[in-house]
């Protein structure tokens, strides 16, 4: 990995550059006007490129780009906002002030929605193995806006791990999260999750285990929520109470450990 500039580039730019080289621990190198192409060939590694919008990493294995934007989070907050259904939080069943880990964030959709839902005064996590990954979405979370005060207010809140999500889970306490949410990366492309194309070489593609439910459930005050493809057999495996939706490719299904303490 090397941290460089966009082509046109300025002073501040290349300050910002050198300074996240630090703090990732990897190269800057000055662009030069060489083409990314030019530059990934010849230092065959991944280019995080710092533009004066946002920051681009490009990947070896990818054609296009990974960066920040809300995705689907977007609609989904103006939908809510109004009083529309979201089948997310409907699963989640947060409360103002609850707490919430995301052991998946990837682009931090569902985080997002999990802040606007818990509120100021509640606290969201997002556990997120690919550190480089992890430190683009944690600076475009502060510094993305859109025309909902709302939604950048939701976005600014979400606390980024750049951690594997077992790992992070181990260290955790007993009952220190309300919910606790798995959202693993799809074997099955579906086309409404278009939107994260780009993530997918980046993504750890580690299943969802057994101990990682135990663990979770362990942690999680209220439920632990897992999303998964609508074929997707770890809902029986992991034994969970599956929310089935027609014509949905995907489904929510849950651990409600109040109702497995009564």
């Amino acid at each position: 990995m090397i941290v460089t500039t966009a082509g046109r580039t300025n002073q501040e730019m290349i300050e910002r550059a050198y300074k996240i080289s630090k703090v990732l621990k990897v190269p800057f190198e000055e662009r030069r006007k060489r083409s990314i192409s030019k530059l990934r060939d010849e230092r065959d590694c991944n280019i995080l490129v710092v533009g004066k919008e946002r920051l681009e990493l490009f990947y070896k294995e990818s054609s296009e780009p990974f960066f920040f934007h809300p995705n689907s989070a977007m609609f989904r907050a103006k939908r809510w906002i109004k009083g529309e259904r979201d089948p997310f939080l409907e699963a989640v069943n947060l409360k103002e002030g609850d707490s919430f880990l995301d052991c998946t964030l990837g682009l931090a959709s569902d985080s997002t929605m999990a802040s606007l839902a818990v509120g100021e005064r509640g606290k969201v996590v997002g556990t997120e193995g690919n550190r480089y990954v992890a430190y683009i979405v944690k600076e475009g979370l502060k510094s993305w806006e859109t025309s909902i005060a709302e939604l950048n207010l939701a976005m600014k809140r979400i606390e980024v791990i750049a951690e594997e999500s077992e790992k992070y889970l181990i260290s955790c306490e007993d009952k220190s999260f309300d919910v606790v949410y798995f959202d693993p990366m799809f074997h099955q492309t579906v086309e409404e999750s278009a939107g994260i194309e780009s993530l997918r070489p980046l993504a750890l593609h580690h299943p969802v285990t057994k101990k990682m439910v135990k663990e979770a459930c362990r942690v999680a005050r209220k439920r632990v929520v897992l999303k998964d493809h609508f074929r997707s057999p770890l809902f029986n495996t992991l034994n969970f109470d599956v929310h089935k939706r027609k014509t949905a490719l995907f489904h929510y299904s849950v651990k409600n450990l109040l109702k497995i303490e009564l």
